[in-house]
């Protein structure tokens, strides 16, 4: 919960000894047993295959998905003539696209085997992608952005959804931590992979360095794609036959895991968990935090374009363009940090609000840098290297989403992708509004906004404990 009970507390667990079906531990038990040999191996596959797989996945999809800007700073643009709000707008599509499939891919996971399902979307992903190398005007970019989106949409709560029902509520938020933080492994790769073919690659065989971006993001995400089917386990209660790296007494080590803190598996989504997922308010109260939180920093998209607006005394431009693809990756290394301070915090003190309300109040300061925006450029330095260093709520707010509801799996995936969805809709025409590419580099709608969501966060998260305490505890 927001502050573990005494049921979640120190990360260990029961002492097995062959026996498949082990009495049920009360929580306030499993704080005061130890993990056997064996099932500390099993943990130790779950992170070589399971987790390292997801985290190769995320900083692939990040890099599909974060491409397009770094194409547009490094020629896209001028080659094709866009001098409107195109990087706007191919968000905005595959926001969209996004948005529309991400909660039936959630249903769909719990009926189809996970091991096809996000494998099977990530190699049609990935072969968009690489379409984008030939194309030559915006229009045929929003359709194949819409479709990347619709796609895409399955990597991220999938695998969370997974980590929710194979991991223990002790183990959880630093694993989500260390998946969530690949993203921000993403985007340096996709600068540093810009850098390195700028510099390399770029009019090779006539192709220009941005479509090259495009063309090998699309080899290596079909490569992740081809061998998915053979490393994701699915369910505990549903195993994977093709995942040879799992016995039949891991997955009774996975059940005994589940049952000595009380969770259940994922099951079908069915009307009645729409029902009561949307008569909760912890459903509202969540989304508000993670969408509210995500639009906060989401002016470091733009970081590049500030970048690009600086010029010396003598009107020469301060960076090239490999100095705009490589200044980012300082943000998403901070970045990095941040989601591994959060997460291993929030599950070492056992408290997932208190982290949050921390976020928040160290963004504060920043967006209002920003808001001012007369300030030394040192200053807006230092702003945008924070909030890269903030995006690190996700780890927390799903690890407080499970403590929430350990015996409702079925509802924690359905909330998961209520959430993230609502982003995506709010954020394909919100990115327009406040931060209108025409505006850049001084956005003066984006950055109060900024400021604003980052306070009453603070508020809703204090909410949310207290409906914790009140209600759910």
């Amino acid at each position: 919960m927001g502050m573990f009970s005494k049921s979640s507390s120190d990360d260990v667990a029961h002492e097995m000894k062959g026996d498949a079906n082990p009495p049920t531990l009360d929580p306030q038990e499993a704080r005061i047993v130890e993990k056997s040999r064996e099932e500390k191996r099993f943990l130790l596959k779950l992170d070589i295959f399971l987790l390292t797989y997801g985290c190769f996945s995320q900083v692939i999809k990040y890099l599909d998905q974060t491409n397009i800007t770094t194409a547009y700073v490094s020629g896209m643009s001028e080659d094709l003539g866009f001098v409107g709000n195109e990087l706007n707008l191919f968000t905005t599509y595959f926001n969209v696209g996004y948005c529309i499939f991400l909660i039936p891919s959630q249903v769909f996971i719990t009926y189809f085997r996970p091991s096809w399902w996000l494998p099977g979307l990530e190699f049609i992903w990935g072969v968009f992608t690489g379409c984008i190398a030939a194309c030559k005007t915006a229009e045929p970019i929003y359709a194949l952005r819409a479709l990347i989106g619709l796609a895409e949409s399955s990597a991220y709560p999938g695998t969370v959804t997974m980590l929710m029902a194979w991991y223990t509520p002790l183990e959880m938020a630093k694993r989500i931590g260390f998946y969530h933080s690949c993203q921000a492994v993403g985007g340096m790769l996709s600068g540093a992979l810009q850098t390195a073919i700028q510099e390399t690659m770029a009019d090779a065989h006539g192709i220009r360095g941005w479509q090259w971006t495009f063309i090998i993001n699309c080899i290596m995400t079909i490569g992740m794609a081809l061998i998915g089917p053979f490393l994701i386990p699915d369910f505990p209660d549903k195993p994977n036959p093709r995942a040879f790296w799992l016995t039949k007494r891991d997955y009774e080590i996975a059940r005994m895991r589940l049952d000595r803190f009380r969770r259940v598996d994922v099951k079908p989504i069915k009307p009645a968990t729409f029902k009561r997922t949307f008569s909760s308010p912890q459903l509202y109260l969540a989304m508000y935090l993670y969408v509210g939180m995500l639009i906060a920093v989401s002016g470091i998209d733009y970081f590049q374009l500030w970048l690009k607006s600086l010029v010396n005394p003598d009107g020469s431009k301060v960076w090239g363009i490999t100095q705009l693809n490589a200044i980012p990756m300082g943000g998403r290394a901070m970045q990095i940090v941040g989601v591994w301070i959060a997460a291993y915090c929030s599950d070492v003190f056992r408290t997932r609000w208190a982290v949050l309300l921390a976020i928040c109040v160290v963004g504060i300061p920043s967006c209002i840098i920003m808001t001012v925006w007369n300030v030394p450029n040192s200053a807006k330095y230092y702003a945008y290297f924070i909030l890269y260093m903030l995006q690190s709520h996700g780890p927390p707010l799903w690890a407080w989403l499970s403590d929430m509801l350990p015996t409702h799996a079925e509802q924690r995936a359905l909330t998961l992708g209520v959430c993230i969805t609502a982003y995506y809709a709010i954020n394909a025409w919100s990115n327009i509004l406040i931060f209108p590419t025409k505006q850049a580099p001084h956005y003066r709608y984006g950055w109060p906004v900024c400021l604003a969501l980052y306070i009453t966060s603070g508020l809703v998260i204090v909410a949310l404990h207290i409906y914790d305490i009140k209600v759910i505890r």
